[in-house]
């Protein structure tokens, strides 16, 4: 029973990442459509960027963990906000008319560079950070075996849970969420309404890799390690996580993170580590055959 509950607060912690990263996913394609495959290079940008913050402020001597968390977080969520404006401006907006597939084209091929560009940047080897958020708490101790839940992994469920609801808050209560969704319904009567298209899926970029960031930051002082291509792997866990959630949902995407993130270690705990992305890839064509809009989406309605 303590390796099944330690197992599930580790899936929860590794679930609540994949979501904030699907959220951005499943942001993007609410509104055009189209799935942003250069967001998890973001990702990857956002940890890289959250690691050379530590180790500049840990250079001039600024120890204290609250504020160079908060100094770390800012600086990761303006730089990758630039580098989602950017794959918008530069891999999107160009093709918007075109059909469908030319943007889907571009975004791999942002992805690839964005990955070969940190690569020679930074190197290809595994750049490691020595842990900053220590101790926690340790429980129902016996048979040799206790379960230990550290204070990172309440600060990243806790964050994780704010970001959602802040999000959600904002879609639905703010003009710029009334933007989103009026772009969502239809593009078209939204422009003739006032509301300036162009800018506001350039938002929706940017807060989709703000996002992003806050999850980088969150992975490369949970794992320590990261290399440049931890994006790929993410992103595609990520997306899955939006799909099974059901894309398109902010709640979806959420549920489906803790999903993922929960099927992987559940499976790595009591079968074979090497098959862990089987069984989530399996769960999902599962739920996609009785379920295809995934679990919170809605179907689609054709315009006539």
């Amino acid at each position: 029973m303590e390796y099944f509950v330690q197992q599930l607060i580790n899936g929860l912690t590794l679930g609540a990442i994949y979501g904030l990263i699907a959220i951005g996913y499943t942001m993007v394609y609410g509104i055009i459509g189209m799935i942003n495959f250069a967001h998890g290079d973001v990702f990857m940008i956002g940890a890289f960027v959250a690691l050379i913050s530590f180790l500049v402020l840990g250079a001039v001597g600024l120890t204290w963990v609250p504020l160079a968390l908060l100094i770390v977080l800012i600086v990761a969520m303006l730089i990758t906000a630039v580098y989602g404006w950017t794959v918008e401006r530069l891999a999107y907006r160009p093709l918007r008319g075109s059909f469908r597939l030319a943007p889907l084209i571009s975004a791999i091929g942002m992805s690839i560079f964005l990955q070969n560009y940190v690569q020679l940047l930074q190197g290809a080897r595994v750049r490691p950070m020595q842990p900053i958020i220590q101790g926690g708490f340790t429980f129902m101790e016996g048979d040799g075996f206790s379960i230990s839940l550290s204070y990172l992994q309440i600060i990243i469920v806790v964050v994780t849970l704010v970001l959602m609801a802040g999000f959600s808050l904002l879609i639905a209560r703010t003009a710029l969420g009334r933007a989103q969704r009026a772009c969502e319904q239809d593009r078209v009567m939204a422009s003739l309404l006032g509301i300036n298209v162009d800018r506001t899926i350039s938002l929706t970029f940017v807060m989709g890799a703000m996002l992003a960031a806050v999850a980088g930051l969150m992975f490369v002082i949970y794992y320590g390690v990261i290399d440049f291509f931890i994006g790929f792997l993410a992103g595609i866990k990520a997306f899955t996580a939006a799909v099974l959630g059901g894309i398109g949902s902010l709640p979806g995407a959420m549920l489906g993170g803790l999903l993922i993130g929960l099927i992987e270690t559940m499976w790595s705990a009591y079968f074979t580590i090497e098959y862990k992305d089987v069984a989530a890839f399996s769960i999902l064509v599962l739920v996609l055959i009785f379920r295809p809009t995934g679990l919170l989406g809605k179907p689609e309605v054709e315009k006539v």
